[in-house]
């Protein structure tokens, strides 16, 4: 029986306030954050600083939750599934990425620059959400 797959994801602010911006294999050519899924026993902030590292190769710093969205066979998404995406907000020092290969593109943008990006519904409600955050 297929039970829902929890994911984490972030929003990262790079040294110079940019935010970072990726376009990969799964999101069939639409722009979004980098994650992935939770591994049993892991935490949420464990899993997430460590698919940072896989698919970009950043640290993360400074992580806050930000919110938690549900995918349900989106046709965004490249197959059938039911994703709890768990979304954070972070930081980190440096702008150099080492992009894995589900990483097809990457972008440091302001939020604005953000908004003229094919984003991904989720990662277009995470936007949403750090505009309300920053006021």
């Amino acid at each position: 029986m297929e039970r829902p797959v929890v994911c984490v994801g972030a929003l990262v602010w790079g040294p110079d306030g940019r935010v970072l911006l990726v376009r990969t294999t799964k999101w069939r050519g639409l722009w979004g954050v980098p994650g992935g899924k939770v591994e049993y026993g892991e935490t949420l902030v464990d899993a997430l600083k460590r698919e940072f590292l896989e698919e970009v190769g950043l640290d993360l710093e400074d992580v806050l939750y930000a919110q938690t969205q549900e995918a349900v066979l989106s046709e965004e998404f490249w197959r059938p599934a039911h994703l709890l995406l768990v979304d954070f907000f972070a930081s980190t020092e440096a702008h150099e990425i080492t992009p894995n290969e589900e990483i097809e593109q990457w972008a440091w943008v302001s939020l604005d620059e953000a908004e003229s990006f094919a984003l991904n519904t989720y990662t277009r409600t995470l936007l949403e959400r750090a505009r309300q955050v920053e006021r």
